[in-house]
């Protein structure tokens, strides 16, 4: 027995699956469904099963509004919570300014000043010690979180056009513990890669024709570029060379995500709330997470999920093949977001056809169908244990 029936506050909802063929099948409903319909197995095989729990840890569902803090003047256009606890927020606002919020008091902390245009994006540092932000003013600006105070009197300046995302480098790919490294994406077709100590570009990757809309950067040191010149562009972070080019979609690609997302964001930090107390021991934890998570049947493999305004969405394993794995149709209307959930086995995609879809990131079978806005849909989250969207 793997669940006490007994004991039903600490249920514990596993996971089965069966290997067959260097591909792995999910038990979704029933044995029969999965294995013998199919012509896997047959009703004379023994069959072995692997199972795994969901999560080693359950988040509370959200059932009502615990605080509405005031403080922007005008509309929030981006929210991320820091890596190392959801008691601190920051949120990018159309009034100029960023700000940071204690979420268990409800309280503002800190007011971010400095840009003259709309934030559209902020972006905590994977060790949690340095926010960044960009703007439709061009810049990318640092700031210290604990002090709200700007890290260096002069912003990043480069960008010919507004900066649309950011991603730092991952903890466990840093070459010292003092220098850590930031790409932003702008609409002026370029992606910067910036050293924030010294402030200064460390590479300019130049190669698409339009606006860079996302910007990823791989636990293997390779960078991802969406761009809405309908081609994703994989780059060495270390040379700023170009690696080669995935070009299947026939309309702007708005948005990427990677199946490590979560542990490239939040590093050392986990559940747990423990942190390593040396350097060495912070970049080991981190590079141990980031290898669990990617790897795939004994093999580490960074996919890459893409959305665009084709209505589609397409599955990658850029490790393996310039193919798509996959083709995920289905959306009416413009697709605006793609995410994997933590454990790396469903995709979620928002559109402006009012809906949500899950899909299954393994294969890209579609799942099923969320429906309950009455309009477009801009963005989708998982739950850090994966059970919620």
């Amino acid at each position: 027995m793997l669940i006490d029936p007994q004991d039903a506050t600490e249920r514990v909802p596993y996971r089965f699956s069966f290997g067959a063929d260097c591909r792995i099948v999910d038990i979704v409903h029933d044995v029969y469904r999965a294995l013998l319909k199919p012509g896997l197995k047959t009703t004379e095989d023994t069959i072995s099963l692997q199972y795994t729990p969901q999560a080693i840890f359950r988040v509370r569902a959200v059932s009502r509004c615990s605080a509405s803090i005031p403080g922007h003047g005008e509309a929030i256009l981006t929210a991320s919570f820091s890596p190392s606890s959801s008691s601190r927020l920051v949120t990018g606002s159309g009034d100029n300014t960023a700000r940071i919020f204690d979420t268990d008091t409800g309280t503002p902390l800190h007011t971010l000043k400095g840009h003259s245009s709309w934030v559209l994006v902020a972006s905590w540092s994977p060790d949690d010690s340095t926010i960044a932000t960009g703007s439709m003013d061009n810049t990318v600006r640092l700031w210290d979180p604990k002090t709200g105070q700007p890290l260096g009197q002069q912003p990043l300046k480069g960008h010919t056009k507004w900066v649309n995302s950011l991603a730092w480098e991952p903890y466990h790919l840093r070459q010292s513990t003092t220098s850590s490294r930031l790409a932003s994406s702008s609409k002026d077709a370029t992606v910067r890669v910036w050293d924030t100590v010294s402030k200064r570009t460390d590479l300019v990757l130049s190669g698409h024709k339009s606006s860079v809309s996302c910007v990823r950067w791989g636990g293997t040191g390779t960078i991802y570029t969406a761009s809405h010149d309908k081609t994703i562009k994989l780059w060495d972070s270390t040379q700023g060379t170009l690696i080669s080019t995935l070009a299947a979609h026939a309309h702007w690609v708005n948005h990427l995500a990677l199946s490590t997302d979560l542990v490239l964001r939040t590093a050392y930090h986990d559940h747990t709330t423990a942190v390593p107390s040396t350097d060495a021991e912070k970049t080991a934890k981190a590079r141990q997470r980031y290898e669990a998570a990617a790897t795939v049947s004994g093999r580490v493999s960074e996919r890459l999920v893409t959305a665009s305004d084709d209505f589609t969405i397409y599955l990658w394993d850029p490790s393996s093949t310039l193919k798509p794995l996959a083709r995920l149709l289905g959306h009416q209307k413009q697709v605006n977001h793609v995410t994997f959930s933590p454990d790396g086995l469903l995709i979620a995609s928002a559109s402006f056809d009012n809906a949500v879809k899950l899909w299954s990131a393994r294969d890209g079978a579609f799942i099923a169908t969320l429906r309950g806005h009455v309009g477009p849909v801009y963005m989708a989250c998982f739950s850090p244990d994966a059970r919620l969207l």
